[in-house]
């Protein structure tokens, strides 16, 4: 397998005292802490850009938590202001809007934007969004979306919206959504990635400006299922002041503003969050809801005994539906109407073919003398389901998430994943190819192909890889694939553009590209970080191959030129860092070794520097914030 020993050093585990836990803790000299020095939780906007300004004034830099999921370690940095968002203005549920197709006679967009998430989701014919605030999480979101669908039940009709979102209820739309958003558990394979669903953006730049912007100008797109964005239109608030929400006033940003929205639309939807600005709402697009259905294999002996378990035949079908359905004569609309996540669940909307598919294949592997059923479950039909938020709730049945949609994934430290994009024309070029994928690769997740590939309004920073790929399995150890299937899968023949080879979601904090001067060389792991940076691809432009990074990276020069947002394994975070000097406030800049270029925060600088009438935010020690924050989160 190449997900195989990590092998990796993960940290002096002997700074941590078992019976006086508070010495790992408030040890500033450890290196293992990263945690910042002070916490502040937004309520409203104008906590948001009261923060930004006490930024700019004492020259502090800001991280950005939501939900802590990024396996980088990108949302919380030590020496930093972190703004925690979980106490955020919850837009989602009063945030569905239903978009009358008849403006679309005489339609024009408002100058204030108001009506361009309107607009922009009638070009792609759908017909409602959903807002979701900067501090929620999809639990929140799929939890909002299903009481709206059952108050449409209740007056009649059926159900109505579906949205695509992760298979976590503890993970942040926002986050998700600017690493591409994978969805295989609420059609990715045939609506498109996270990015794709995004119709408008609402944030606070780091030159204090709150603004939002979006698509105002599109055409069709042959091969696509949406329209090609021609332009992008921002606008910024006049009055950053006013709390009340209902009283801002949007109109041209100033002539000093110089970011242009069409680089902004383009670098947030791929190329990461917590580095652009704080993200205030999302505006996302809600699809027409069709039937859902989950299918598994029985746990049944008999059908053990005939090969039909989780990591057997179903696993292998999972795959031939997914990438090869031609195969088991099943069309790519049938095929992509399903997906999943690295799981025994196969997620399935609208029209499918996997009963007739799965009886198919059966015969193609001569597996006779099935038990009634042939061995297939469909949990949501026989639950009652009607949506993926329904069996997750189910699923969280006696556990802290009791009520919600859980996460599979327990807090974590340092991860030393990779996800390689392995791509589908590569599988789809023979037989032995798909023979390696199962036996060599592992479990791949199945959330490409389809929609994910033709759903781009091609200006957004999701890499060709990324969107080419048949799936990618999650590896903790990539050195089998540089020297054997890097030159098979990809062309690396130009030696100045190194491809984009590795998913965003789940990327570690740890592994690295293959070495700079033979691309078909592991970095070796007993090198030390320095020398690893500076001899090895980075994580970085694994990601997003040399120039798509090297655009995004000129576009952060210019959004955020003094990094007052400098997130781990964030665009630009790799940057040499300037030598240390001390500037005429008598701040100083770090040297040259990838530490916080901020000042040390104390008491005295944030006091009463937050104060906004009835919404004051708490301040408060960092510690152990995912625990500060879990119960919040449940609400």
């Amino acid at each position: 397998m190449i997900s195989m020993d990590m092998g990796l050093d993960v940290g002096n585990t002997e700074l941590f005292d078992q019976a006086n836990p508070e010495s790992f803790l408030y040890d500033e000299s450890n290196p293992s802490i990263n945690l910042p020095s002070k916490v502040l939780f937004p309520v409203i906007a104008s906590d948001v850009i009261a923060a930004i300004e006490f930024s700019k004034v004492h020259k502090v830099e800001i991280s950005i938590k939501n939900s802590g999921h990024h396996y980088g370690g990108a949302s919380q940095k030590k020496n930093t202001l972190l703004l925690n968002m979980n106490h955020y203005t919850q837009y989602s549920p009063t945030g569905i809007v239903d978009c009358e197709v008849s403006l679309l006679d005489g339609f024009s967009i408002a100058e204030d934007l108001s009506n361009q998430a309107c607009a922009l989701s009638l070009a792609k014919d759908k017909s409602a969004y959903v807002r979701v605030g900067g501090g929620e999480n999809w639990d929140k979101v799929y939890r909002a979306v299903q009481k709206a669908n059952k108050a449409q039940e209740q007056e009649g009709g059926g159900y109505k919206y579906h949205v695509v979102g992760g298979g976590g209820g503890t993970v942040s739309p926002l986050g998700w959504t600017f690493l591409a958003g994978l969805s295989g558990t609420t059609g990715g394979r045939k609506y498109g990635f996270g990015a794709d669903q995004v119709l408008q953006v609402e944030m606070v730049l780091p030159n204090g400006h709150h603004v939002r912007f979006g698509p105002t100008e599109w055409e069709d797109a042959e091969g696509f299922i949406v329209p090609r964005t021609i332009d992008v239109s921002g606008m910024c608030r006049s009055n950053p002041e006013e709390q009340d929400e209902e009283k801002w006033q949007w109109g041209s940003c100033p002539d000093e503003f110089d970011v242009d929205f069409n680089d902004l639309w383009f670098a947030v939807r791929g190329g990461g969050g917590g580095t652009w600005g704080v993200v205030l709402s999302l505006y996302l697009q809600l699809h027409e809801y069709e039937k859902y259905e989950r299918y598994a294999v029985s746990p049944a002996e008999d059908c053990a005994a005939l090969g039909i378990t989780p990591s057997g035949l179903w696993l292998e079908f999972q795959i031939t539906y997914a990438l090869t359905p031609s195969s088991i004569d099943v069309t790519k609309e049938h095929s992509n109407a399903c997906g999943t996540p690295q799981t025994p669940n196969y997620h399935c909307y609208g029209e499918e073919d996997v009963e007739q598919g799965w009886a198919r294949f059966l015969v193609k592997k001569n597996v006779t003398d099935l038990p009634d059923g042939a061995c297939l479950v469909k949990t949501a039909s026989d639950s009652g389901w009607k949506d993926f938020i329904d069996g997750a709730i189910a699923g969280s049945e006696g556990t802290r998430y009791e009520g919600h949609a859980g996460d599979g994934i327990s807090p974590m430290g340092m991860t030393q994943t990779a996800s390689i994009l392995i791509p589908s024309a590569w599988i789809e070029a023979s037989e032995d190819n798909f023979k390696t994928l199962l036996q060599r690769f592992g479990v791949p997740y199945l959330a490409f192909g389809g929609g994910a590939r033709t759903a781009s309004d091609q200006a957004n920073s999701v890499s060709k890889a990324h969107r080419d790929a048949g799936g990618w399995p999650l590896a903790s150890n990539t050195d089998a694939f540089w020297g054997e299937f890097f030159p098979q899968m990809y062309d690396i023949s130009d030696k100045t553009n190194f491809p984009a080879v590795f998913g965003a979601n789940h990327a570690g904090s740890t592994p690295s590209g293959p070495r700079k001067d033979n691309w078909t060389e592991p970095c070796p792991k007993e090198w030390t970080f320095e020398k690893r940076s500076e001899e090895c691809i980075s994580m970085q432009e694994s990601i997003y191959g040399t120039k798509l990074l090297k655009r995004l990276e000129a576009i952060k020069e210019v959004v955020d030129p003094n990094y007052m947002l400098d997130c781990a394994y964030c665009i630009g975070n790799n940057r040499p860092k300037a030598k240390a000097v001390q500037d005429d406030a008598g701040v100083a800049e770090d040297e040259k070794d990838g530490t916080s270029s901020s000042t040390p925060i104390n008491d005295g600088d944030i006091s009463g520097a937050f104060s906004m009438g009835k919404n004051q935010p708490m301040i408060v020690f960092a510690g152990w914030i995912g625990l500060l924050q879990f119960q919040y989160m449940l609400n």
